[in-house]
């Protein structure tokens, strides 16, 4: 038992600060995120937003938790922004404890390493699913049971009582195998909430966290109660290996005679009914720990991390040394804006679109864990919405424009509210013609910049830099182009992108000498008509 211990602590103290070698069930990890009650939430993050930013890839990263309790309850905490800063004083606080005491993160992983099935997954419909109710008919099965008893003290008169007690035996048969298949949506969530709550046991023993769940031992103590039936289904649950297999011939013949499978079912789940908010409390306890020590590992695993500095009543935003945490070898960047928006302009595959991806996943691990992949982030608590990838929606005949801009009008809706907006948006409007494309942008980012709104939008359009140069401040990415080869630095310049050199790249790709003069004519032409009108091309009504 020493010797299984010690290999559970080596391998957990091996793996610690390393990401996650195993296969993620988001099914199961979301059952807990998808059920729960989200009101009085400051925003929770949109399924759009989360496929704009590659949530999955980046909660795959992130996840150090050892439980699947801690798993769920931290994809939940990565999906949900709360309007508190006192969340992250208390967890700073015990982060602190934890990091100056590695034994003690050791021992509380070895506890909750108990919670690693996936059975484990289905604790929490325990208190957030419906239970299932004994039918009209179930009085039925108590009286079998009754009969039961009163014909094996009565084969003590007469033997020939054996007779009848074959014929209840196989009267109960059936309401037996009825009740399987209730038995078996529990066979998983009850044995594992006796699990948790001895790991939650084990847990509160250290006084660190008595603080922030102080009536934790009342709900431990209340789930106890119902300990003794519980057992049972843990019992139930075991019964697997080839050497029981007559152990569980005659418990199976025990357990049908007397019908004690619905009777202990449905006597389990009107206790649990009454005891969701304990299981939920305990549930949230071992999730909260396992969540801290998930945090603990990831920073350990960066090169350079900070915890973010919230400003309360400014427009100012940004960071140094940005980078993204998905990307292998991301080259960082600074930028900061004050009382402004930000415009980027460059070439496909300059950086633009991961830089955006990359200033929302350090907003949102802001807002959710206190940990940003910068060396400093400010930001105020705001709201994240974001516009960058978008596909037709043929299910529904909506082309990509359309898609667009119903997005965009959610951001337009929200641009009123009293609180503080960040709207991530990648090449607006790219679904329609350029006139449109330049005269509707303008006017949207122009809208989308009022109030305590910040907006990060890249464009192809250098037209549009010289519209919203007042609203907005100007960066862009941009490549050095030779005779051979193209060369991306990936760093972020002020400024708006001066040279364009998409028909160059052409060039180095093969394409002919003719179309590639023809092109270099008409973009020179433009650009001289452009610069005497002083205007964007076609668009001198704005």
């Amino acid at each position: 038992m020493f010797n299984r211990k010690k290999k559970i602590k080596d391998n957990l103290n091996e793996s610690f600060g390393k990401v996650k070698d195993e296969t993620f069930n988001f099914d199961l990890i979301e059952r807990y995120f998808r059920k729960k009650d989200k009101s009085g939430l400051f925003q929770v993050l949109s399924d759009k937003t989360c496929n704009d930013l590659d949530f999955q890839e980046f909660f795959m990263f992130t996840d150090r938790t050892t439980s699947k309790v801690g798993q769920q309850y931290y994809y939940n905490t990565l999906r949900t922004i709360e309007n508190s800063s006192e969340k992250f004083r208390i967890q700073e606080n015990l982060i602190k404890e934890l990091e100056k005491n590695p034994a003690l993160r050791i021992d509380l992983q070895y506890h909750l390493n108990k919670l690693a099935q996936v059975d484990t997954y289905f604790i929490s419909s325990l208190f957030q699913d419906e239970h299932i109710k004994p039918p009209k008919w179930f009085f039925i099965t108590r009286l079998m049971t009754f009969i039961s008893l009163t014909t094996c003290l009565l084969i003590a008169v007469n033997t020939l009582f054996i007779l009848v007690l074959i014929g209840i035996f196989l009267i109960n048969v059936g309401f037996h195998y009825w009740n399987k298949r209730n038995l078996y949506e529990y066979l998983g969530s009850i044995p594992q909430l006796l699990k948790l709550n001895g790991v939650a046991k084990e847990l509160v023993k250290n006084n660190l966290f008595k603080t922030i769940y102080s009536d934790i031992p009342d709900s431990i103590k209340t789930i106890d109660k119902v300990r003794n039936r519980m057992i049972f289904f843990k019992l139930e649950a075991k019964l697997e290996s080839d050497w029981e297999i007559v152990f569980w011939a005659m418990l199976e013949f025990v357990k049908t005679l007397f019908l004690l499978e619905p009777l202990l079912l449905f006597g389990v789940l009107k206790q649990l009914e009454t005891k969701r908010k304990e299981i939920e409390k305990v549930f949230s306890f071992v999730g909260y720990i396992d969540s801290l020590i998930s945090i603990i590992s990831l920073r350990q695993s960066l090169g350079s991390y900070c915890c973010p500095e919230f400003n309360i009543s400014d427009k100012s935003f940004g960071g140094q040394d940005i980078y993204h945490p998905l990307v292998p070898g991301c080259i960082s960047n600074t930028i900061r804006t004050e009382n402004k928006s930000i415009l980027l302009t460059g070439s496909n595959m300059s950086g633009k679109t991961t830089f955006i991806r990359a200033i929302g996943i350090n907003a949102l691990s802001a807002l959710t864990i206190n940990t940003c992949f910068a060396s400093s982030f400010r930001l105020p608590l705001l709201k994240l919405y974001s516009a960058i990838r978008i596909s037709d929606d043929l299910m529904n005949d909506k082309s990509y424009y359309f898609e667009e801009v119903l997005t965009i009008k959610n951001m337009i809706d929200e641009r009123e509210a009293n609180n503080f907006n960040l709207f991530l948006l990648d090449e607006i409007f790219k679904g329609t013609n350029t006139i449109e494309r330049i005269s509707a942008g303008k006017s949207v980012l122009s809208a989308l910049n009022n109030k305590h709104n910040i907006v990060f939008v890249s464009t192809h359009d250098i037209e549009l830099t010289d519209l919203l140069d007042n609203e907005f401040d100007l960066y862009h990415f941009s490549e050095q182009v030779d005779n051979n080869t193209v060369d991306f630095d990936f760093k972020l310049k002020q400024g708006k992108l001066k040279h364009r050199n998409a028909i160059k790249i052409l060039k180095l790709n093969g394409y002919p000498e003719s179309i590639i003069s023809e092109a270099m004519e008409i973009a020179n032409r433009l650009d001289k008509i452009s610069s005497e009108n002083k205007v964007p091309i076609n668009i001198s009504g704005l």
